[in-house]
């Protein structure tokens, strides 16, 4: 079945239908991963973008149930050029067509996605919609649309809940986490609670934790506001790292500020050097907004890393706290794995911070 992909700038690339085939509207971005495109579809920093994919072919090794970010797709709809319909992967279970008809997600292939991505990095992210008829309407409803303001509230759990360990423990701010970010502390014994959102620093300073880990998640920081007068308390009490979203709220806490920008970085193959130690890294990112470079003078915020290409912030540490960020995903899924040493450099901070107490708690 024949459908179109409608720009807000009025472009259309038509493709042919897989998946659900109900109309969709959504942010448009691009990933430059040549695989990880289960993980990438169930990631919820994902949640309410359709994903292009410039390698040209997606999907050759199937979906299988370990390899999800989340229980169901986070992305609006998938874009290939060319979609394989006959996987073949020992851990494969189903292809990736079955798999989106299975969870309701559109997606479109045969699109020429070189030229699409070239058109996202001339013009910026921008709105889009799949449909089956090209209209007038439809533009003028693209340009109409606002994007959520709810993003997180949308993604994060309701509720808390554990994933036990007799280890240290610390809590997760579910701002939209990634499975691998409990797998990789689950895989180093770490007892975690998670918590939604909106926690507030009392309660979670009640659970008796180590520490605090601010996940990944969607939207625009500043749509959160909730989540700063916490991590304000917090950073002065516990120990705290933050994870992409996790760092643009850390950062914004302590007085910098963020920007949208053009077309962000989503793939895995982001180079990041410690400027620090110089150490050169290559990360997996998945962002659409960064943190200001020069409204970081006036804070107690330092950059500890940034992006080899752009200069982008990717790292911050506040001085005279046991408290960092990192714009990436050091969690990986797929890959790379360069960066997993900082849950072992956080659970260091964690072990350090709490000799100087004089214990551990009971």
């Amino acid at each position: 079945m024949q459908r179109y992909l409608v720009l807000e700038n009025g472009s259309v690339y038509t493709g042919q239908a897989f998946g659900a085939s109900r109309p969709v509207m959504g942010e448009i971005v691009f990933n430059t991963g040549m695989s990880g495109y289960q993980e990438s579809i169930t990631d919820l920093s994902y949640h309410g973008q359709i994903l292009t994919f410039t390698y040209p072919l997606i999907g050759n090794y199937g979906v299988n149930a370990e390899d999800a970010e989340s229980f169901k797709p986070a992305a609006k709809a998938i874009v290939t050029h060319e979609v394989a319909r006959r996987p073949s992967n020992w851990r494969s279970t189903m292809s990736l067509p079955a798999w989106a008809k299975k969870n309701d997600l559109p997606g479109l292939t045969g699109v020429d996605t070189r030229a699409l991505t070239k058109e996202i990095r001339d013009y910026g992210v921008m709105r889009a919609a799949i449909v089956d008829e090209v209209t007038p309407a439809i533009l003028e409803e693209l340009k109409a649309t606002i994007a959520s303001q709810q993003a997180v509230a949308e993604v994060s759990t309701q509720r808390p809940y554990v994933n036990p360990t007799d280890g240290v423990s610390i809590a997760l701010i579910d701002f939209g986490l990634k499975n691998s970010i409990l797998r990789t502390l689950a895989k180093r014994n770490v007892n975690v609670t998670v918590f939604p959102a909106t926690v507030s620093a009392e309660t979670i300073l009640a659970a008796g934790v180590d520490g605090v880990l601010l996940s990944n998640g969607p939207g625009d920081p500043m749509d959160v506001p909730t989540a700063i007068p916490m991590i304000q308390t917090i950073q002065d009490q516990l120990p705290l790292m933050g994870i992409c979203l996790g760092h643009q709220l850390f950062a914004i806490a302590n007085g910098a500020n963020t920007y949208k920008m053009k077309f962000g970085h989503r793939g895995f193959n982001h180079a990041v050097r410690n400027l620090m130690t110089g150490r050169i890294d290559f990360t997996s990112q998945n962002h659409g907004y960064a943190v200001d470079p020069a409204s970081l003078a006036d804070t107690n915020l330092e950059v500890t890393q940034e992006e080899i290409n752009d200069h982008t912030v990717e790292g911050l540490q506040l001085k005279g706290r046991p408290a960092f960020s990192v714009q990436y995903h050091p969690d990986a899924a797929p890959g790379p794995h360069d960066a997993e040493y900082l849950f072992d450099d956080f659970l260091d901070l964690i072990a350090s911070t709490k000799e100087k107490k004089g214990g551990f708690h009971a």
